[in-house]
């Protein structure tokens, strides 16, 4: 295990709520949209920790918020033993040089109206950055370490590809001298052979640099080629979470097993007798989640007595053979590994009840664009 002083990332009871609000002239809140309730995670200096789950679970909120540019509605974020939640100002933004974002969206994310030399400024003139150094030459040496020729300074977004873009916008978060960074999507615009590159990219300035990195990802073969431990996100919090090929060998909520089934195995044979998982229903409304257990509504091993009622706790696992370090959010963890407890069929008709479809939650969420924000 490691010691407290490994521990660069700490977040405790994070939840992130956006308010619904309905009325023409004075606007009243009926709602909220629970994007994220409740998580619990820490990142240790230099790992690599990959956040999964299906759209619409709050990983992007997640990560937005880590970096407060979400506002917390509860929680705390520790970052190298200071609570970013309590910062503002000058405070916070002085922080920030030391934690950065890689975005889903490279083009969206870069200035059009800037060229790659403004956009690498930019931020290092906020931090004070450019004094008393040769700032073309670290430009320069920045474009290098990402793969562009040092030509690419006098250009604009738009005339890169988008693997290229992917890579100013990693050189732009490099800018800074960040100890991490949360990369959002990183490949998941790019063809299969760019997002190799830039896989392989971000594995080499983590070794030269010694960077963290909070990857969040829905491909479940990028994050285990990548990441040193996963968590899984189901509906705003964390269901299970260990190293990566303990994870991926022996997954341990109902949840995670499920998408594991459903990434396909390149042997026909394996893929034949494997076990197959097929969740019936849709993410419920993160406006209107289910009671107990969030998965509860398309579970195969849901047992009514605790599922429907009580939430459980992401806690350590007492499995044979599962490291100590392995957590899982699920009530009967135990008892599915050994068998004890058969998997059986979920009905259409159990899981539509929790989501919520009126008119007019409908339009109050898309008026206040936060059905975007959970994903």
């Amino acid at each position: 295990m490691s010691s407290e002083d490994d521990i660069l990332l700490d977040v405790q009871g994070v939840k992130v709520h956006f308010p619904i609000k309905k009325g023409l002239v004075f606007d009243r809140t009926v709602g909220y949209v629970y994007a994220v309730d409740g998580m619990d995670l820490r990142l240790r200096r230099g790992e690599t920790y990959g956040l999964v789950g299906e759209s619409g679970c709050g990983k992007s909120t997640f990560g937005r918020a880590v970096l407060q540019l979400e506002e917390l509605t509860e929680g705390h974020v520790f970052f190298d033993g200071t609570d970013l939640a309590s910062l503002k100002g000058e405070a916070l933004r002085t922080q920030r040089r030391h934690m950065q974002m890689v975005f889903q969206d490279p083009l969206g994310s870069l200035d059009p109206r800037q060229t790659v030399e403004q956009l690498l400024l930019e931020g290092m003139r906020a931090h004070g950055l450019t004094k008393g150094i040769d700032a073309r030459q670290r430009l320069t040496e920045l474009l290098h370490a990402v793969g562009l020729p040092g030509t690419a300074l006098a250009k604009y977004p738009h005339e890169f590809s988008g693997g290229q873009r992917q890579r100013v916008g990693i050189a732009r978060a490099l800018s800074v001298d960040p100890q991490l960074i949360v990369a959002d999507e990183p490949v998941s615009a790019l063809d299969v052979s760019v997002q190799a590159q830039v896989i392989n990219l971000l594995d080499d300035l983590q070794a030269q640099l010694g960077l963290t990195y909070l990857i969040i990802a829905h491909d479940l073969a990028v994050v285990r080629h990548i990441c040193d431990r996963v968590g899984v996100m189901y509906l705003g919090a964390l269901v299970e979470e260990a190293d990566a090929d303990d994870l991926y060998g022996d997954p341990l909520h109902p949840y995670t097993r499920a998408l594991l089934s459903a990434v396909p195995v390149p042997d026909p044979t394996v893929e034949d007798t494997r076990e197959q998982i097929l969740l019936v229903g849709d993410l419920p409304s993160p406006a209107n989640p289910p009671s107990g257990c969030r998965f509860h509504t398309r579970c195969p091993w849901r047992q009514p007595t605790r599922c429907d009622d009580e939430r459980p706790e992401l806690r350590l696992v007492d499995v044979e053979g599962t490291p100590a370090s392995h957590r899982v959010a699920c009530h009967w963890a135990e008892q599915i590994a050994s068998g004890e407890l058969q998997r059986h069929e979920v009905r259409a008709e159990a899981v539509g009840s929790p989501v919520d479809t009126s008119a007019e939650m409908d339009a109050s969420l898309g008026a206040k664009g936060v059905t975007d924000a959970t994903g």
